[in-house]
């Protein structure tokens, strides 16, 4: 179930690696896009759609920048009603603008009017923590790939380079041979930190 799927990229992604899927969004332009590549999604609240779902009956619950859009009373109840709603071991990911990255977190988030507020990544990711996930992997995404491994970083690098959004991917409780399946999956890092483009820039006044 993807909430808030605008054009349907992740459905049609979802669909070629074999997936049941289904996307729901009340903004109808951004279905017609749905409508026309024939991708199963319907208009409707998101929230109040998770809410009539059946228990343990998804195996994947996703939103991509659905999370910044919505209070967040309502973003506690999202976490809540997809633990429920998830099957043992199931997934749910949430995208968001990542304020680590200074320019997205000062200037650039705000350009969408929609936007509520800036989520951290370490408030994003308590949120699943605090209502009973087994684990949570916090995936940074969008940087830059030619900063991945330089070192000769400017001062934009460091306050722009950070990845722009980032993920909290979170998995329901399971038996242990379900789990395992995942765990290169959890221990795997991503994305760029901003202490990792400070230290190099740092790195480099040290050296002169």
């Amino acid at each position: 179930l993807d909430l808030g799927c605008g054009r349907g990229e992740w459905l049609e992604l979802l669909q070629s690696h074999g997936f049941e899927s289904l996307g729901i969004d009340m903004d109808g332009g951004m279905l017609a896009a749905c409508v026309e590549r024939e991708l199963p999604a319907i208009q409707g609240d998101a929230g109040t759609y998770l809410k009539s779902l059946a228990n343990e009956s998804q195996s994947i619950i996703s939103g991509f920048h659905v999370a910044e859009h919505i209070a967040f009373e309502d973003l506690n109840t999202l976490v809540i009603q997809s633990l429920r709603v998830l099957k043992p071991g199931g997934l749910l990911i949430l995208e968001t603008p990542n304020p680590e990255n200074l320019i997205v977190g000062s200037c650039n988030f705000y350009l969408d009017p929609t936007h509520q507020r800036p989520i951290p990544p370490q408030l994003l990711s308590f949120l699943p923590e605090h209502y009973g996930f087994a684990r949570i992997r916090t995936m940074r995404l969008q940087e830059p790939r030619e900063l991945i491994d330089r070192d000769d970083v400017s001062l934009m690098d460091v306050l722009g380079g950070v990845s722009p959004d980032y993920a909290i991917v979170a998995q329901k409780s399971a038996m242990p041979e379900i789990l395992t399946q995942f765990d290169t999956a959890f221990s795997a890092h991503h994305g760029l930190e901003l202490r990792q483009l400070a230290q190099r820039y740092d790195n480099i006044f040290r050296q002169k």
